[in-house]
């Protein structure tokens, strides 16, 4: 009996140390193996911009304290393994890259953004620049009008230009009629007329030289700097220069003027094929030539005639004067002679001179006065004994003061202002009495051209 109750004893003793030495876990671990654990995933770190402000949290009771548990002399249960929580360094190292994945979206769409931006304002400035440049363009190409383009008289045709225009060598070619009508020359230069397509007739003026080669740098200066004067000169007795040209192959320098039909004062005066010119027209002449060098004289810087001769004055239809500068510079006489304002004015006294005597003053070849001009010039002569005998009547009072006024011209060499009112005081003949006559078609193309325009 006590044999039976010690081995009951110890099969239960030895049951009980098995069941505590044996691991409790086993199904668990089984279970472990068939259901992976899930990936630990790390909590998202909110951005500090958009997190919203933390609330004041309300303090929590603690919890009560658990009941204590007797330990067990034997070890306690391991538990199944786990992966282990990443530690704070870890999580530092895993949380930053994804934040920052998460802002890169944003900073480019900002920069996406900003160069969508800068684009459009580079395109606007740009179409802008190129409106800007069309408009400069098409304004500078209708700024210069060629006179001749409207086929218009001389006289509208000025109130319209404004600059010089250049012109094409083939054109004034086409004109001239291959400039085989030649009207005059010199040893610089050679004269020609033209008639352009619109009927327009015009006065060519061209160098001599054929080549480059015998045209030297201080030619093209002055040849540049007359065009720029004579382009100032704004007065209705002067010979307009309405264009000129310039070209290489062929060589070609030449300027274009108005046209004046009736000649030069010196063929009226030396020339008896020429038209007689009674008094009153001479007195009308002199007054256009005296208030045409007064404009000059009065420009800014002041614009002195270089050639002042009877040769210089050309008469328009209705015999008004206009005073041309025409001729090229000419190196060799411009050492000898002066072209200041007072050498004008001792010119016009001699161009007066020849108009009441027509006799020519200088000596043939050379600039000196004749016998007879200086003995009157001298005072021991009278105007009235070397009068032009083809004139038939003149008022001897006009020609005693008009001798007056040639004498202080000589001598005294007034102003051209001073000597325009003592001769308007003689004639009577104001600045609209001596310019050319318009047109009577004036009116009529001046109404069609506004007609056009508008």
């Amino acid at each position: 009996m006590h044999y039976l109750h010690r081995t009951s004893w110890e099969k239960r003793d030895a049951g009980e140390r098995k069941l505590l030495q044996e691991p409790p876990i086993r199904k668990k671990q089984r279970f472990r193996f068939r259901f992976p654990p899930r990936e630990f995933q790390p909590p998202l770190i909110p951005d500090p911009d958009l997190a919203p402000a933390p609330t004041p949290r309300t303090p929590t009771p603690a919890p009560a304290p658990a009941p204590s548990v007797p330990q067990s002399p034997l070890p306690a249960p391991s538990s199944p393994s786990s992966p282990s929580a990443p530690s704070a360094n870890n999580n530092s190292r895993t949380i930053l890259p994804e934040a920052e994945n998460r802002t890169r979206p944003a900073e480019r769409s900002t920069k996406n953004r900003t160069l969508v931006l800068v684009a459009a304002i580079g395109g606007s400035l740009l179409l802008l620049l190129v409106v800007i440049g069309v408009a400069v363009y098409q304004y500078g190409k209708v700024a210069t009008v060629k006179p001749w383009a409207t086929g218009l008289s001389g006289q509208l045709q000025r109130a319209f230009v404004t600059g010089v225009p250049k012109l094409k060598r083939s054109e004034l070619e086409a004109a001239c009629e291959d400039f085989s009508n030649v009207i005059g020359s010199t040893s610089i230069c050679t004269f020609y007329k033209g008639t352009l397509s619109s009927g327009v007739e015009i006065a060519v003026t061209s160098v001599a030289m054929s080549s480059a080669k015998d045209w030297s740098s201080n030619l093209e200066i002055q040849f540049r700097k007359k065009i720029d004067s004579l382009s100032k000169v704004n007065h209705k007795n002067f010979l307009s220069l309405l264009g000129f040209c310039d070209e290489q192959v062929p060589f070609t320098r030449m300027m274009v003027f108005e046209y004046a039909p009736n000649g030069t004062l010196f063929e009226h005066i030396h020339i008896k094929e020429a038209e007689h010119l009674d008094w009153t027209t001479r007195l009308r002449i002199a007054m256009g030539i005296a208030y045409c060098l007064e404009h000059m004289h009065q420009l800014t810087p002041p614009l002195a005639h270089k050639s002042l001769t009877s040769s210089s004055i050309y008469l328009t239809e209705d015999y008004a004067a206009k005073v041309s500068d025409i001729v090229f510079w000419d190196e060799g006489a411009a050492a000898v002679r002066q072209t200041d304002p007072q050498s004008n004015v001792y010119s016009f006294g001699v161009i007066l001179f020849e108009m009441m005597t027509g006799r020519l003053p200088y000596t043939a070849g050379s600039d000196s006065l004749e016998d007879w001009a200086c003995d009157y010039l001298g005072g021991t002569q009278s105007l009235r004994e070397t009068v032009d005998p083809t004139l038939g009547t003149y008022q001897e009072d006009q020609l005693q003061q008009i001798g007056e006024l040639i004498r202080c011209c000589a001598d005294e060499r007034p102003s051209m202002k001073e000597v325009c009112t003592r001769l308007r005081v003689i004639t009577g003949i104001g600045p609209d009495g001596a310019i050319p006559k318009l047109s009577p078609l004036w009116w009529a193309e001046l109404e069609i051209l506004s007609t056009e325009a508008s």
